[in-house]
């Protein structure tokens, strides 16, 4: 079996060096932090996983936490009007629930089970010499680390990428002591025309439950506040001050909350891109990107984690169909466009959301309240935003489908 070097120790990477083994590669995975690191290190995403990426876990024998985990069973939206009470606010359950796992605690695991299960992990902050190295002794390198030197060999693709600046100031937030929503738990996701938006959903961290507070600032703008915060304490204060200001009618829920850790928040901001996937080396050898590395989005959709599985099962199928052949250049394109032939749905879904919302959007977000079949269609489409190219993008299908009405 084919030798496969895998460079970077997250979702992706994790999940896909642990299929390949299971299918009796040679794998090696490089981390630039050990385990005991990345659990007592700082928080870096909300990675709240819908469905159908759990399921590609699963059918890995990586459902670790679906007992101790909170469930996701549904998403809320809200959209202030001018009294500071929601103009329209309506939710819906997912017709299968979702997981947020602090990566604190989900990759330490992954990375144990892959070392359990064959794969050797090298310690090691791999720079582009490194990189040689590993394209000598191996049939293929993928490079599944989105940040560093190395990933800044993957030039970005003007034609597949619309931003060329940040679209949010973001920021996160661990919290306990938050009133949990009822009936059912569920995302909650406020949308602040002209300003940004505030999602907040149950997730499992370091010390257990816990609530995950995104803030999405447009640049500019007053939630756009967190350069000048110093400490934790300063950072949850001015979270508190973002919701009581522009969301309060989640001011109760969140009346008594607390950090869950000194390090669980986090601020910044990037520019969400497409990148070409194929990296040439300065020997002649071509590395293949994968997940954040090739196809980076804003958290807006929340599909980081959820892309970075599926484009694992993606790649896993493209090798694994491959048999012995090379891995050359080509076959590392085709892989990436198999890829793409999903992504690109996210990209743009997710580009759609982070603009001014059309005429027909607001309608549709509007009438859900009063219509269950929009709010089932849209809660889930967080599972498979394909389906979003069907009627919420188009205009003239959301009308034929929803916004017309039915004769009698």
């Amino acid at each position: 079996m084919s030798t496969i070097t895998i460079i970077g120790a997250g979702q992706s990477g994790l999940q896909l060096g642990i299929g390949l083994l299971d299918n009796g590669y040679d794998v090696t995975i490089v981390s630039d932090r050990t385990p005991d690191q990345i659990a007592a290190g700082r928080v870096s995403s909300s990675q709240c996983m819908f469905g159908s990426a759990l399921a590609r876990e699963a059918a890995l024998g990586l459902d670790f936490w679906s007992k101790e985990c909170p469930p996701v069973e549904g998403v809320g939206f809200a959209v202030p009007g001018p009294d500071g009470t929601p103009a329209f606010s309506w939710s819906s359950r997912l017709d299968l629930p979702a997981q947020s796992v602090d990566q604190r605690v989900k990759m330490p695991k992954f990375m144990d089970e892959f070392t359990r299960r064959g794969g050797t992990l090298v310690l090691d902050s791999a720079d582009l010499d490194d990189l040689e190295k590993y394209s000598s002794t191996s049939d293929l390198v993928i490079v599944a680390a989105g940040k560093g030197e190395i990933a800044k060999l993957f030039s970005r693709d003007d034609i597949r990428s619309v931003h060329t600046a940040p679209a949010r100031a973001l920021a996160l937030t661990y919290v306990t002591g938050m009133t949990p929503r009822t009936p059912y738990s569920s995302v909650a996701f406020n949308l602040i025309p002209g300003v940004g938006e505030y999602f907040v959903f149950p997730a499992l961290t370091t010390s257990g439950p816990c609530e995950i507070m995104v803030m999405e600032g447009i640049p500019g703008g007053p939630m756009d506040c967190w350069s000048d915060i110093t400490s934790p304490d300063e950072h949850l204060a001015r979270a508190k001050w973002v919701v009581d200001t522009f969301t309060p009618w989640e001011s109760e829920r969140s009346a008594g909350i607390e950090l869950t850790d000194p390090n669980g928040t986090l601020a910044g901001r990037f520019t969400p891109a497409v990148r070409h996937p194929v990296a040439t080396l300065p020997s002649g050898a071509p590395v293949l990107g994968m997940a954040d590395v090739v196809v980076l989005n804003d958290p807006i959709t929340g599909q980081g984690s959820n892309n970075a599985s599926k484009c694992a099962a993606s790649y896993l199928a493209s090798i694994l169909e491959h048999g012995d052949a090379p891995f050359d250049a080509t076959f590392m394109q085709d892989t990436f466009e198999r890829y793409w032939d999903y992504a690109k749905y996210v990209v743009d879904w997710t580009n759609a959301l982070l603009s001014p919302p059309p005429e027909h959007v607001l309608a549709l977000l509007g009438g859900a309240a009063a219509d269950n079949r929009i709010t089932r269609r849209f809660v889930n489409g967080f599972d498979d935003p394909r389906d979003f190219f069907n009627w919420f993008m188009d205009p003239a299908l959301a009308a034929s489908e929803y916004l017309t009405p039915v004769a009698s």
